[in-house]
């Protein structure tokens, strides 16, 4: 009996063994992924390295999940300015659908472009220059619901702003690490290029550089250390989503560098490592509590690397040290080169600002740098870039939420009839611009209380419960109302 069973049991064994044989050998064989080192020899004779691979076929990109998960994220923003005369951005000749503003009379014009779904609660990333001066935003999901928005706070030198809408439970996209991003490494850029009528496209590409900046003469401050990709990008795809295989958010879609106004074979992304910094200061605050180091820079040369005695081309150039700034203070001088901080490589002034971007204000770091050849470390603290309310700028004028006032001249009161009031001098970037306000208009009464100096619009506003009401006369003699939440 024990020798039957046992020739049962192994026969059973057996047979398992079999079909579990003939299971493996039925499946399709897959090439496991393998690295070499290939030594050839170049025109000159010189031995040169270069490294091949063999991907396994499931390896091979599948954008499937990223594909339908990513695109419920997006939006469709179509946005409702008044237009003026004024110059061209940068950013809206290249996309070509910026804000709408055009020249001549004020007309009402509309605009499009896309926007990522960030909180479930409704906040939504875009571009400056999608919303910049909209009197009316509009949202479509990719369901198709439709959502009145408004701006929380816009960062013209990134190109970011947050956007909000009255919901809950949105499909928030998951943001990456845009630094652990490399060249080749294949990406998605979904948005609504062309308008309404193609929303929700997806297109594949590569990174093709990292670090890019763009030609830009406008004069404006720019943090500009664009993903360049070969995802196709038009008009309308600004401010959408820029996704890597695994379903993050790695960028948004800005800009396209073209003589026709289409794609013609490059895009750039914002990368989500500033977006995330900048999103939350705007979130948190109204606008970006920015870093700086308090230097002019540039990119280290050849020349510069040889007469410094470097080991490398690479790092930045200080041309000039701002006194007062954090660098003079961390005793940074001109004719340093920076190398890195905080441990990270410095290669070039793109670079170097997207690194203090990361930073708030109070914040420190270490400092690795050249000088006469040696180097050597310092610990810098990063001051802020934009001043608080009732501090005085470099020019004598108060700061108030991002404009600069001075009290109004004699002269200029008595041109628009007014007893006192308190001159707008410049705007910046803060709530006053994006509530309205005018550079060179006067204001003369705040939440009601009649002003005559800038301290006492800093005050009057600093004792109001929720909001500032501000009235007052612009240069053409035109009485203007205008107000903003605290």
């Amino acid at each position: 009996m024990k020798r039957g069973f046992l020739t049962v049991l192994l026969s059973v064994v057996a047979g398992g063994l079999t079909a579990y044989a003939v299971v493996k050998a039925s499946e399709p064989k897959t090439l496991e992924p393998t690295l070499a080192t290939t030594v050839v020899k170049d025109a000159s004779g010189n031995a040169v390295e270069y490294r091949t691979v063999n991907l396994a076929e499931t390896d091979y990109p599948d954008f499937t999940y990223a594909a339908e998960t990513a695109v419920e994220s997006v939006v469709y923003v179509e946005v409702t300015v008044q237009s003026q005369s004024r110059s061209v951005d940068p950013f809206e000749f290249f996309f070509g659908f910026g804000n709408g503003y055009g020249f001549g009379q004020p007309r009402e014009q509309r605009g499009s472009g896309s926007g990522v779904i960030i909180r479930p609660d409704g906040y939504i990333v875009t571009n400056n220059h999608v919303v910049n001066g909209a009197t009316k935003i509009q949202v479509t999901l990719n369901n198709n619901d439709q959502y009145e928005a408004t701006v929380v706070g816009t960062d013209p030198a990134t190109d970011v702003a947050i956007i909000k809408v009255d919901a809950t439970d949105l499909p928030a996209l998951p943001m990456g690490d845009s630094d652990q991003l490399r060249l080749g490494e294949w990406v998605l850029a979904i948005g609504s290029p062309l308008g309404a009528q193609l929303r929700s496209t997806i297109t594949a590409g590569i990174v093709s550089a990292k670090g890019r900046s763009m030609p830009d003469n406008s004069g404006e401050f720019k943090i500009e250390s664009f993903i360049q990709t070969d995802a196709a990008v038009n008009p309308g795809n600004s401010g959408g989503a820029l996704v890597n295989k695994k379903g993050e958010l790695v960028g948004i879609n800005t800009a396209i560098v073209s003589q026709t106004g289409a794609y013609t074979g490059y895009s750039f992304a914002v990368p989500v490592n500033i977006v995330k910094r900048v999103a939350q200061d705007l979130m948190d605050f109204g606008s970006v509590k920015r870093a700086v180091l308090g230097i002019r820079m540039g990119t280290v040369n050849k020349e510069i690397a040889d007469k410094m005695k470097l080991s490398s081309v690479s790092g930045v150039y200080i041309g000039e040290v701002t006194k007062g700034g954090a660098a003079d203070k961390a005793g940074l001088k001109e004719g340093d080169v920076i190398l890195a901080i905080d441990g990270e490589a410095i290669k070039d002034a793109s670079s170097l600002q997207e690194k203090v971007n990361g930073y708030h204000p109070g914040d420190k770091a270490d400092i690795l740098y050249v000088r006469d050849g040696k180097e050597a470390h310092t610990t810098a603290t990063f001051q802020s870039s934009v001043q608080e309310n009732g501090e005085m700028d470099a020019d004598g004028g108060i700061t108030f939420y991002g404009a600069s006032l001075k009290a109004a001249s004699p002269e200029l009161l008595k041109s628009l009839g007014l007893k006192g009031g308190v001159e707008i001098v410049s705007l910046g970037s803060g709530k006053m611009a994006q509530a309205g306000a005018r550079q060179g208009s006067v204001i003369a009464y705040v939440n009601g209380s009649a002003v005559s100096k800038p301290e006492e619009v800093v005050a009057k506003a600093k004792k109001a419960d929720r909001a500032v009401y501000i009235e007052g006369v612009d240069r053409s003699g035109k009485a203007f109302y205008f107000g903003f939440g605290k």
